[in-house]
């Protein structure tokens, strides 16, 4: 039997962790935009934290320094375009009929998520289940046992998660997730410094995988629509669904 659907972010998270700090994207050699919980404002060359970008195959992924980026590129991938147009709807035709029939919640257990709706889900259609088959040989390692059934969290346009790491106890060494009907940008902060962070841009219809040092030694979060900003650029903030694959801890 299934465990209560209302207790999967209590069992796979841990306590939010609470962070205040400026993000600053270089947009020039002589300015730089900064976005903060008060949104994107411009900054001089001296003050706030010095921002860098990755370019090419690593364009989705910006940070504080060449440093953090470099710990932990080998442990962070963002796949673009993941799945289909089609596949997307497959997904929505399965989830939504069920979703619906739930009301966003605004008060979480640990104060970790806000304006979500979330269910559990073992069986799946062909198209959607061949897409699962496709994101698990991309992600895991082969023959690596997976956590039962697959989390999927509905955020509402105003929802947004908090910066937490998943449990140890239930959860290996990787995650993997769908982004579904909107972009949004996943900020991951050093959990020993949190002047070390990394943001990575979730296009609609990508693939995210965390691992390792990224998924043990840095907290993710997934940022508010009005902080919602990646290397300087607005992205706005949708509905999102997330459909989300862990494996078991060995």
């Amino acid at each position: 039997m299934m465990r209560p659907v209302m207790r999967v972010l209590s069992e796979l998270c841990v306590k939010p962790h609470r962070v205040s700090y400026k993000c600053v994207c270089v947009s020039s050699p002589s300015r730089r935009q900064s976005h903060s919980e008060g949104g994107l404002s411009e900054v001089g060359i001296e003050d706030g934290l010095p921002g860098e970008h990755v370019d090419g195959e690593h364009s989705w992924m910006c940070g504080s320094s060449a440093a953090v980026l470099s710990a932990v590129r080998g442990n962070v991938q963002v796949l673009q375009n993941f799945i289909s147009e089609d596949e997307e709807m497959a997904f929505l035709k399965e989830l939504d009929p069920g979703l619906k029939r739930k009301r966003y919640e605004f008060d979480h257990w640990d104060d970790a998520i806000h304006g979500f709706r979330e269910t559990e889900r073992l069986q799946w259609g062909g198209v959607c289940a061949g897409v699962l088959e496709r994101l698990r040989a991309a992600a895991f390692p082969e023959g690596s046992p997976l956590l039962g059934p697959v989390h999927v969290l509905d955020l509402d346009k105003s929802g947004f998660i908090k910066p937490h790491v998943d449990s140890v106890k239930f959860c290996g060494s990787t995650i993997s997730g769908l982004s579904l009907l909107s972009d949004s940008v996943m900020r991951l902060v050093r959990e020993e410094n949190s002047a070390d962070w990394v943001d990575l841009l979730l296009t609609r219809r990508s693939l995210y995988i965390l691992k390792e040092e990224a998924r043990f030694k840095f907290t993710h979060e997934i940022l508010k629509d009005k902080d919602s900003f990646f290397s300087g650029q607005r992205i706005p903030r949708h509905r999102r669904i997330a459909v989300i694959c862990r494996n078991l801890p060995l």
